[in-house]
């Protein structure tokens, strides 16, 4: 993996030496911090491009402080923890768990004429029905991705790739992965079920009988898994140590893979699969809110800087125009035939309360199992 991650950052090196991927506005340049003189960000990996994150530091003097997070989850029961005086003030939520967020009173509504850069967003992402709840906005979209099956070629047939079925076969016993949490909804979702659970919020005790029906599954096929595993880096590096040849996965680890060269493609199995959307989001009581909105409007300057995010993370950028900066093999990373993607739909969160509040033990049961 020594080399993957080497040839990324080179190029992000190269980008930030020729200055004329990630060029700051004067704007950005001629502002004084405010707030004191650091941002602290909870984001995934890569989701912050190096030669970005060093140009704001030195054209504003703010201090970008990234923690790096690997779990939605996680990071609500690190937040809710601090509350009422976190430590950050710019989180990554997925859409789909906005509510979560939201009714615990940990995000603050986002003013988006703070952000004079918000235009550059493609509305199919900043104006979407998700997006808005209790008439507010809750954060700037800037990754979308989804849920895939992830397969080494040299191994595994595309043909085989086109079902969830393959992942819990005997053939590719002790040589798959995938997050417990995500392929709950997977799971769902192949036996025929709303994997959003929105089609079952009147109706509790189907709810749980449908979770206990996918736990009870993956407890079964337990044994045929090699690993469970929680966030992309550690993915990838079972791919590459051909650990395992096969697992779900988000698109954008693999997507980086495909980008270094490596033997990797994706599919979007036809009995479905769900889609997302990543947005940077600030803190309720942020201890650096203007910081935040400074950090925010400049990273959502330009479509460069969206594609080099892109580029980084492997996930599909909302930026209008970021396709432009990508060449043929990023665009190939980042795109699936009609025909799969018409198997795809987006989280919701509707029932998110009723989904998480059973299937959140179904996980600890599986893993105890």
């Amino acid at each position: 993996m020594s080399k993957l991650i080497y040839n990324r950052r080179r190029f992000l090196g190269t980008a930030a030496a020729t200055g004329a991927v990630l060029a700051s506005p004067a704007y950005m340049r001629s502002a004084s911090a405010q707030s004191g003189n650091e941002v602290n960000i909870w984001t995934y990996n890569d989701f912050v491009p190096e030669s970005f994150k060093e140009q704001f530091e030195s054209d504003t003097g703010i201090k970008v402080n990234v923690r790096l997070v690997d779990d939605q989850g996680k990071q609500f029961n690190l937040l809710a923890a601090e509350q009422p005086n976190p430590s950050v003030d710019i989180m990554t939520v997925a859409g789909h768990r906005y509510l979560q967020f939201i009714e615990s009173d940990l995000l603050a509504p986002l003013d988006t004429d703070r952000l004079a850069n918000w235009g550059n967003i493609n509305p199919t992402f900043s104006e979407g029905d998700w997006s808005t709840i209790n008439g507010n906005k809750w954060g700037a979209p800037i990754l979308s991705g989804m849920e895939v099956l992830s397969y080494n070629t040299e191994v595994v047939s595309e043909e085989e790739a086109l079902t969830w079925d393959t992942l819990f076969s005997e053939k590719y016993s002790g040589r798959t992965a995938y997050i417990i949490q995500d392929m709950m909804s997977i799971v769902m979702l192949m036996k025929g079920y709303d994997g959003n659970m929105v089609a079952y919020m009147d109706d509790p005790e189907r709810a749980a009988e449908i979770v206990e029906e996918a736990k009870d599954f993956l407890i079964e096929n337990k044994s045929l898994v090699r690993k469970y595993y929680d966030g992309g880096a550690e993915f990838q590096q079972m791919m590459v140590n051909r650990d395992i040849v096969l697992g779900h996965s988000w698109n954008g680890p693999a997507a980086a893979l495909m980008n270094d060269g490596f033997p990797v493609r994706m599919a979007i199995p036809r009995e479905g699969s769900y889609g997302f959307v990543y947005t940077y989001n600030i803190a309720n009581n942020a201890p650096n809110p203007d910081n935040a909105y400074r950090f925010l409007d400049a990273i959502l300057a330009s479509s460069e800087i969206g594609a080099a995010m892109s580029r980084a993370s492997g996930f599909i950028s909302t930026y209008k125009g970021a396709d432009q900066h990508l060449t043929e093999i990023e665009k190939a990373s980042t795109s699936f035939p009609e025909e799969q993607l018409a198997n795809l739909q987006f989280f919701r969160a509707e029932a998110n309360d009723m989904k998480y509040s059973l299937v959140d033990p179904a996980v600890e049961a599986i893993k105890a199992a």
